[in-house]
């Protein structure tokens, strides 16, 4: 038994210099963050949202015309922007560099829901197209069962033509 659990002991050693083989996991003391990657997925998506709306164009448009009429009209004192507005291009710059990504990465989880409703979409579609085909055999079965069945403009011409023999040959004579 002691052979054994030297054994299994050296493999383990052995195991732990390999690199194909993943390592145990350690204690460490620092704990760890869980990063969501969802939540910044959401939250990119509500900003890439808003960022398609008029309200962000009208707050966008108000928020530059008041920079450029501050800048242009306020006290010397009080301007924080002198004419070429480099701040201004600077925010604007930043605004965009950060919007690209935001939209890119929400269009993308897009794609993904799309992916998955379009499989499911291809899924409900098969087994449509399965019960069609189902049911089109089923007609054509009711329709070869019904071949052999009298119709009913069949059993009123069989009635009427019952009727006017019945009426022939009654005592009373046609009524």
């Amino acid at each position: 038994m002691a052979r054994d659990d030297r054994s299994t002991d050296d493999r383990r050693s052995r195991a732990t210099n390999r690199l194909d083989i993943p390592r145990e996991l350690r204690r460490t003391i620092a704990i760890r963050s869980a990063y969501d990657a969802d939540a910044f997925g959401r939250l990119s998506e509500r900003i890439a949202r808003f960022l398609g709306t008029g309200k962000f164009l009208v707050y966008m448009t108000a928020t530059i015309l008041f920079w450029v009429i501050w800048n242009i009209f306020a006290p010397e004192s009080v301007r924080f922007d002198q004419y070429p507005f480099i701040f201004l291009t600077l925010a604007l710059s930043l605004q965009a560099s950060y919007a690209a990504p935001l939209i890119l990465l929400a269009q993308n989880r897009q794609e993904s829901r799309d992916r998955v409703q379009y499989e499911r979409d291809r899924d409900i579609d098969t087994r449509t197209r399965a019960d069609m085909e189902f049911l089109a055999r089923e007609m054509a079965s009711l329709r070869m069962a019904v071949g052999e069945v009298a119709t009913r403009d069949f059993l009123r011409s069989e009635l009427k033509s019952l009727l006017a023999e019945l009426d022939r040959e009654s005592p009373l004579g046609p009524r």
